[in-house]
């Protein structure tokens, strides 16, 4: 379906399609791929959902990013069915090997550590996003506007009323409630005057691909330096993805520099286990920051993925708790739509917003403690955290317990991902 016939095919001005007022059961604002997952988690709901999305289609999956995708995951995406759709196009890892400068002593996190075929995957944001598009423009009781923008939204006892401006028209949707995926400056939660706490971080991170001259083996690294973590992420076609943290004004001084001497830094912090590296395209930076939302909920609102948190990048958690946000919001409203409630009642809500919130922020204290503890090269600091290391690497009980919290293992399980 083109989205020119998806904006036909939307209903007409002040017309709603249920004959008690709403238009739609619940519409989201941010098409990415927690906004998408979160429609297509709800796809056997009952709810009449609506999705709108800013940016054209193919501008959105153009985006250069790539993300660690972890088993929590990977069983919400095979809940919803799409998972198959997916996989052949992103990278599995089985190793992960995590050091500490160059401290010879290295924790290796294998598949026999969980007895499962994988620890992770890589998936570049294309590789996510289209497969979900198409998923979703396929369920029969979603509407997806793109390219759409939400103007100013109103909050009423029983409905908030959306005001969206299409090719230029205004038209006005009834709903009862309202979703915001709509990033870390969402206009949504800010316009409902719900503060954020958090800080942004003394450091920034470059992105890039990179083909190394040797297999990857399928192996991540996480290797921590006293300017912050870097990472190594497979991908398909023997590349990688790297994102190297480091203080603003390096990070912007290793982006300035030609392409050769880019890659003579890079190979010094990548190490020689691949030989010789091969830029692929442009490099990206962006600042790093922390936040958590003092609330997720209100009436008639819920914030999910970006739009409720932001976290440290160490251990590619943001887009999972995004993921995992999604699957906990529609299980919440699937359970009360069945049982005849409202789904914008704020007691409703709530029970999304403790089940997440909690769970989210153990995460963003965690990816915060790792960078600080790490970041930084104070004797009795790095004296326990090589201990630390060694004891993660030779006591099993604790390793396992590191590994599942950093895969999503270790807090409530969506229904989802039993299916």
């Amino acid at each position: 379906m083109s989205l020119t016939q998806l904006t036909q095919n939307f209903p007409p001005l002040h017309t709603p399609t249920d004959k008690r007022g709403y238009d739609y059961d619940l519409v989201i604002v941010g098409g990415g791929i927690v906004g998408l997952t979160t429609a297509a988690a709800l796809k056997d709901s009952g709810l009449k959902v609506l999705l709108i999305e800013a940016r054209v289609a193919s501008v959105s999956v153009a985006k250069g990013q790539a993300y660690a995708v972890h088993l929590l995951s990977a069983q919400i995406f095979q809940g919803i069915g799409i998972w198959s759709k997916i996989l052949p196009n992103i990278a599995k890892y089985n190793q992960v090997r995590l050091s500490d400068a160059d401290y010879p002593d290295v924790v290796q996190f294998q598949t026999t550590d969980l007895g499962t075929p994988e620890l992770g995957y890589v998936a570049e944001h294309q590789a996510l996003l289209e497969p979900l598009q198409e998923f979703v423009q396929s369920c029969d009781h979603v509407t997806y506007l793109c390219p759409a923008e939400v103007v100013n939204t109103e909050y009423g006892q029983d409905k908030v009323i959306i005001n969206v401006n299409i090719a230029g028209e205004n038209r006005q949707i009834c709903s009862k409630l309202l979703v915001a995926a709509d990033g870390a400056r969402s206009p949504i939660r800010q316009a409902a005057g719900i503060k954020t706490k958090g800080w942004k971080y003394w450091q920034s991170c470059i992105v890039a691909f990179v083909k190394p001259e040797k297999p990857h083996n399928q192996t991540a690294y996480e290797k921590f330096w006293t300017s912050g973590p870097f990472a190594i992420l497979p991908l398909p076609g023997n590349r990688c993805r790297i994102v190297w943290t480091a203080p603003h004004e390096e990070a912007k001084a290793l982006c300035a520099l030609d392409d050769e001497q880019f890659l003579a830094q890079l190979s010094q912090r990548f190490g020689q286990q691949m030989g010789k590296l091969e830029l692929l395209g442009d490099r990206f930076i962006f600042q790093v920051q922390l936040m958590q939302s003092d609330r997720y909920v209100l009436p008639r609102l819920a914030l999910v993925g970006d739009a409720a948190h932001n976290c440290h990048p160490v251990g590619g958690q943001g887009l999972n708790l995004g993921i995992r946000d999604a699957a906990a919001l529609a299980q919440v409203l699937e359970t009360a739509h069945k049982a005849g409630e409202d789904i914008g009642n704020i007691q409703i809500l709530k029970t999304y917003e403790r089940w997440r919130k909690k769970e989210n922020l153990t995460i963003l204290g965690f990816t915060d403690l790792l960078d600080r503890v790490f970041s930084n090269n104070f004797l009795p600091v790095v004296i326990v955290r090589r201990l630390g290391l060694g004891i993660l690497q030779r006591v099993p009980m604790v390793k396992i317990f590191a590994l599942k919290l950093m895969i999503g293992l270790k807090g409530k399980t969506p229904a989802l991902a039993k299916r």
